[in-house]
């Protein structure tokens, strides 16, 4: 009689151990998948404000409720390969213009270059460039200018909203940081 109630109690607990454990992951699958987005960034390409190698999350229900706008920092299906998801920071919108001229990037025709304390240093100067973001579009580049592959260098310049997949709220590891 004891060892018929040991084993039904033994039952009894692995099962509530493997109904706890079902309910996390299906909880952790419904969050990953509507919203928030977990990222590793592998590339120097936003430093300093995110380091090679650290974990990221970002909301994927911002932008279904506002639109995206210049400073976000977002991740999204990169636009030569949808295969890949890039971070970047969001720097035109629709309807500007922008140009790089003499290491600074300047918006909308203006005569003074974006005051950007984000950037790690100073972009190393190169060949002009100017671009028109298309409405629906955004221009996207790298905090850390002289390292990354971003909407400069893309053949298809330009991120549209719908593969925007999140914005980036915080770090996470190493150590905990609000990212602006």
């Amino acid at each position: 009689m004891i060892n018929k109630k040991l084993k039904f109690g033994v039952i009894k607990e692995i099962f509530s151990w493997a109904s706890v454990l079902v309910a996390a992951a299906v909880i952790a699958i419904v969050l990953n998948l509507f919203i928030i987005a977990n990222s590793r960034v592998p590339t120097p390409s936003m430093e300093n404000t995110i380091m090679t190698g650290d974990r990221i999350i970002g909301s994927r229900l911002t932008y279904l409720f506002n639109e995206p706008k210049r400073g976000d920092i977002i991740i999204f299906k990169f636009p030569d390969n949808e295969k890949k998801y890039y971070v970047k920071r969001i720097i035109g919108e629709p309807g500007d213009i922008v140009d790089i001229k003499n290491g600074g990037v300047y918006l909308n025709n203006s005569e003074t270059p974006l005051h950007e304390n984000y950037i790690k240093e100073p972009m190393i100067p190169e060949a002009d460039m100017h671009f028109e973001v298309p409405e629906g579009a955004y221009f996207c580049l790298g905090d850390n200018r002289n390292s990354s592959e971003d909407s400069r260098r893309w053949v298809h310049s330009y991120v549209y909203k719908e593969k925007i997949i999140a914005k980036v709220i915080f770090r996470y590891f190493p150590g905990f940081k609000m990212l602006k």
